[in-house]
């Protein structure tokens, strides 16, 4: 990655909740590259650990975080600060802006309330405000005036954006349908970081025969992977009903690995029992460092969810794994990342029937080494380089 053309001393402002394991590596790419970056944190607790609700889990995350940039936490939890992201205050975020005097501040969110007061405080600062974050145009409310209201309350916001950073299509598409100008727009993808991984082709053998005896899976089975927190929004319950639904031929030697807990798993365990019986593995919860034995293990990777997926980061874990994918028409990764009888396969959400038909078809992409450098080759763009890069170009706009 090449140096960017550092136009001021002052340094780009990140304001997070928290660190998070998705976005620390670009805020170390953007130092790399000559843009000083420093984040504000409101708290440490995914670093210090702290428990998901989603997830039924207590951890924290394996990887480094925290290295390559510089940061500071407005509270900790060593003294008492939040231990969730609905919890962290901004109390001292002012002053912080104040003593850091940035060039431009990034914003990567307009929820929870911590993110509403952030928008705030950069405005009151008077710096460039750029907006990073996941937009979709699939709210919880469905009544008019309350959409009406939010679009206002987005539009009037956006206005106040010198650049506005687009992860994807649909982003894109969010941005322009509440009336942002093109020249306002910059290209900065949704990224995983493969560093903690083990994504080769060199690495399969090995961690697919580990994985697969560990799960007591034959090498003749078929693998559907789904990688997550077991909700009811993100549908693992359809993949049950679409093998259920396969011809008993299929049906016996496909295996469906849920890795993950969460609230539906008592659910999908009775599910997967009732007759015909579907197979079913529950490896848990796994960190970073310890999943890509499973990707490498599965067939196809599965992300089924019914609402609220603006993005679908895991898609990128799957593709750069080599690990074609089938998801549903409400992730919003797809229209950039699937492509048919190449990548994967995109449903209608909701519908098992519909989720049976795209594995099917899907079914062909298995065991193809030419689909798995496919796979590879079309993650490479949606990079943590790329990502810093478009930052960046926004940052050295905001400055002119």
């Amino acid at each position: 990655m090449s140096a960017a053309p550092h136009t001021s001393g002052k340094p780009l402002v990140v304001i997070e909740t928290h660190p998070i394991q998705y976005r620390a590596p670009v805020y170390r790419a953007l130092q790399k590259i000559g843009i000083p970056t420093t984040v504000i944190y409101g708290s440490d607790f995914s670093v210090a650990g702290y428990y998901d609700p989603e997830f039924r889990t207590q951890f924290a995350w394996d990887t480094d975080l925290l290295s390559g940039y510089a940061h500071l936490f407005l509270s900790t939890v060593a003294q008492g600060g939040g231990r969730t992201y609905e919890t962290v205050s901004t109390r001292g975020m002012a002053s912080a802006l104040r003593d850091l005097d940035p060039g431009a501040v990034l914003l990567p969110g307009y929820s929870p309330r911590f993110h509403q007061w952030a928008w705030l405080h950069a405005w009151r600062s008077g710096r460039p405000i750029l907006f990073r974050g996941e937009t979709a145009d699939r709210p919880q409310s469905s009544g008019s005036i309350q959409l009406k209201a939010r679009d206002r309350m987005l539009s009037m916001l956006y206005r106040k954006c010198s650049k506005l950073l687009y992860i994807g299509r649909r982003s894109r598409e969010h941005f322009t349908q509440h009336g942002c100008p093109d020249e306002k727009l910059v290209f900065s993808p949704y990224c995983v970081d493969p560093g903690p991984f083990q994504v080769g082709e060199d690495s399969r053998p090995a961690l697919r025969a580990q994985a697969r005896t560990e799960l007591g899976i034959g090498d003749d089975d078929r693998v559907l992977l789904f990688s997550g927190k077991l909700s009811e929004r993100k549908g693992p319950d359809l993949i049950i009903d679409a093998v259920r639904s396969f011809p008993p031929e299929d049906r016996s030697r496909t295996v469906i690995v849920f890795l993950g807990d969460g609230e539906m798993k008592p659910v999908l365990e009775a599910a997967a029992n009732r007759p015909p019986q579907v197979r079913v593995c529950f490896p848990g919860f796994r960190n970073q460092k310890e999943i890509s034995r499973y990707f490498h293990a599965a067939d196809l990777f599965v992300l089924p969810s019914r609402r609220l997926e603006t993005w679908g980061l895991v898609v990128n874990e799957a593709l750069q794994h080599g690990l074609p994918c089938v998801v549903s028409d409400a992730v919003g990764c797809g229209p950039d990342l699937m492509v048919s009888g190449s990548t994967g396969e995109v449903f209608a959400s909701g519908s098992f029937e519909a989720l049976a038909a795209a594995i099917l078809r899907a079914s062909e992409l298995i065991g193809r080494e030419e689909i798995r450098d496919a796979c590879r080759a079309k993650i490479a763009n949606y990079s943590v380089d790329r990502a810093a890069e478009g930052i960046a170009q926004a940052y050295e706009a905001s400055l002119v």
